[in-house]
């Protein structure tokens, strides 16, 4: 069976969560293409008939074991990434959910290879996902601006 991702015929829709606390957020390692071995907001791909809030909130419970309270919509974003020809070879349309932890402890899947807080301004100097970088340089921003509900 092809890899449904590889070469889609259409962008395919990704959900993910922005899980920040006092400033840090909480990002996962990649272990599979795409993005083998980045780091990135945890998250992954949309269900068919799924809400997309709902869709990022199961990932997250999926990838972490976490629960999670969606505090609100942050960011949408268009990834695409192409092969050596140029050809495009993955491409997702991202949204992903501001939330906060709200019980469990966190317990790795099988997709990702660690976890880990970072502070949001670490996050420009690590390697990461494109749309990983674009969400905290965002979240910076709100965060400076002094968006006390973000605290």
């Amino acid at each position: 069976m092809p890899n449904r991702r590889e070469y889609p015929e259409h962008p395919l829709v990704g959900v993910g969560g922005l899980i920040q606390d006092e400033g840090s957020i909480l990002l996962i390692k990649r272990k599979f293409e795409p993005n083998k071995g980045k780091w990135s907001l945890p998250g992954g791909l949309l269900e068919t008939g799924e809400d997309p809030e709902e869709g990022a909130r199961r990932e997250v419970r999926e990838e972490l074991g976490l629960e999670v309270k969606v505090e609100g919509f942050f960011s949408l974003a268009n990834e695409v990434i192409r092969d050596d020809r140029g050809q495009v070879k993955y491409h997702f349309i991202l949204l992903d959910y501001l939330m906060r932890q709200l019980g469990g402890e966190i317990t790795l899947n099988e997709e990702s290879e660690e976890f880990r807080w970072f502070q949001v301004g670490e996050v420009e100097r690590l390697d990461t996902t494109e749309n990983t970088k674009i969400v905290a340089r965002k979240l910076l921003k709100v965060l400076q601006n002094g968006d006390q509900s973000l605290r």
